[in-house]
């Protein structure tokens, strides 16, 4: 009985040292994004794309990620996999390539929703995103939550779940 208890005791510090690490490396990397980040007009391979509007019912997912992003390649089927069932999601490609490369890398891996080709990079200078893959969670406009690097399908799906529950 001893022994589980100190077990226990120490597994709990160990999520607590954990957490406390992947919050402090997400409150570094975040970016310092502009407070109309919503209302910037943003041009889609098919159209414009105003994040506000998409905003305003429930909880939309920015995706910003590059095809030649390694951990993106990790990523992008959890972000498909809630573009298709469901989840708003607004897809940013960071210096990819032409609108056709990027037009087919997302048929290719399943990704649904607006896509931004951010060619030259002026969107992602202009949000201050320097690493990818970035999550941007917007309730009504507003940014809600941020988070870079590599995530799970649970921690994005948690953060939309918090996102509409309490924002």
């Amino acid at each position: 009985m001893m022994r589980l208890k100190r077990w226990l005791r120490e597994a709990v510090w160990l999520v607590l040292i954990a957490a406390a690490i992947i919050w402090g490396m997400d409150w570094l990397r975040s970016p310092q994004l502009p407070a109309d980040l919503a209302q910037q007009p943003l041009t889609a391979l098919h159209g414009e794309v105003n994040l506000a509007t998409l905003s305003q019912d429930k909880p939309l997912l920015v995706y910003v990620w590059a095809t030649w992003c390694g951990v993106c390649k990790l990523t992008t089927p959890t972000v498909a996999a809630l573009s298709q069932s469901g989840t708003q999601v607004v897809s940013v490609a960071l210096r990819s390539g032409n609108d056709l490369r990027v037009a087919t890398w997302l048929e290719k891996k399943g990704l649904q929703g607006p896509a931004v080709n951010d060619e030259n990079g002026a969107v992602s200078q202009g949000w201050d995103i320097s690493v990818t893959p970035t999550f941007i969670v917007l309730q009504q406009g507003k940014v809600v939550s941020t988070t870079t690097g590599w995530s799970s399908s649970w921690g994005l799906k948690l953060r939309l779940w918090w996102t509409e529950k309490f924002s």
